[in-house]
């Protein structure tokens, strides 16, 4: 690891402060548990790091608000998994979390840091041995023509097909939770949908905060979806692994088992959290059986570009969907 300057302020404007003083290239310390993994394989090189875990402005869990749930982006990712509202009210988002890493990790990791978590695509941190456009603009992508078994199916480009790999971004996704952010040019919100980007022509950018910005909480409407919701998530090790295909749905259900509302996000096969909007309205009015479940399935990964060795996912995508639907539905009606 090279030697890099530590900066650890006490409130939210010494750490903007301390950002805007260190220059481009910092970066901002939250869990610490992928920046550091990347600064020890030379992908993150930066000249400087503000810790801001000991943040107040960042703390809190407020599940009790009659409008919305808030996350201090501070907030550990265990913590928030365990919240008994969100177990009982919003079953998709604790899963997310609880299905996310190691409980070591979950101890240290925060909900504000998980969802700025970059590739696992081992072209990326493979070292310059490989070609790779989000590592080394402009070098190509080692995965296109490669080994890409864990590689996106949505989203991609001719200049990268790296799997966004969070769990936690797209269950928010499919609720349309947003982000309060600060920075030295003042405070905004910012809808997650609008946070992550796809490849295109430029694979090193990845969102849309600018680098001297903070995500300072999460919010997330109060939906009566909740309850009929889930993260469903296949992989290689039923824990502590990088989904090959997931799904969060939620649903409500009318007389006679019609879907009222529905809402489908998939992950670990997209360049970013992944929302199905043209599943959802293939479902809202259908009774949700496995027909109509399989066809959300299918609809979700219509736009699937397989690779050599993925196309088995399309199929494992379809199913997973299908099944998160049946494992809402049943919610639904509880």
């Amino acid at each position: 690891m090279r030697p890099f300057g530590y900066a650890a302020p006490a409130t939210l404007d010494e750490a903007l402060r301390a950002l805007s003083e260190s220059g481009p290239g910092t970066k901002v310390l939250a869990g610490g548990t992928t920046l550091y993994d990347l600064m020890k394989l030379d992908v993150e090189t930066p000249p400087a790091v503000v810790d801001i875990r000991a943040l107040p402005e960042l703390a809190g869990i407020d599940t009790a608000g009659s409008s919305e749930l808030s996350f201090g982006a501070g907030a550990l990712m265990a913590d928030v998994a365990a919240d008994p509202v969100l177990r009982r009210d919003y079953p998709a988002l604790a899963e997310s979390l609880a299905k996310a890493a190691s409980q070591q990790l979950r101890n240290m990791a925060t909900v504000g840091g998980n969802l700025l978590q970059r590739t696992r695509c081992p072209y990326f941190r493979g070292g310059l041995a490989f070609p790779c456009n989000k590592r080394r603009p402009g070098s190509g992508c080692a995965a296109i023509g490669g080994l890409d078994r864990g590689h996106a199916l949505l989203g991609g480009s001719d200049a990268c097909i790296a799997t966004y790999p969070g769990d936690w971004a797209v269950a928010l996704i499919a609720f349309d939770a947003a982000l309060d952010v600060a920075g030295p040019r003042g405070r905004r919100t910012l809808p997650l949908a609008d946070l992550h980007v796809e490849p295109g022509d430029r694979p090193e950018r990845e969102h849309t905060l600018a680098w001297d910005e903070i995500v300072t909480r999460i919010r997330v409407p109060v939906t009566a979806a909740g309850r009929g919701s889930t993260f469903h998530k296949v992989r290689d090790r039923a824990s502590y692994a990088f989904a090959l295909a997931s799904a969060a749905v939620a649903v409500t259900l009318g007389e006679g088992g019609a879907v009222e509302e529905c809402r489908i996000a998939v992950g670990g096969v997209a360049t970013r959290p992944w929302r199905c909007h043209s599943a959802e309205r293939e479902l809202v009015g259908a009774v949700l059986d496995r027909r109509s479940a399989r066809r959300a399935g299918e609809s979700a990964f219509a736009g699937a570009r397989p690779g050599r060795h993925n196309a088995f996912r399309v199929e494992l995508g379809i199913r997973t969907v299908a099944e998160a639907l049946r494992i809402a539905g049943e919610r639904a009606v509880r």
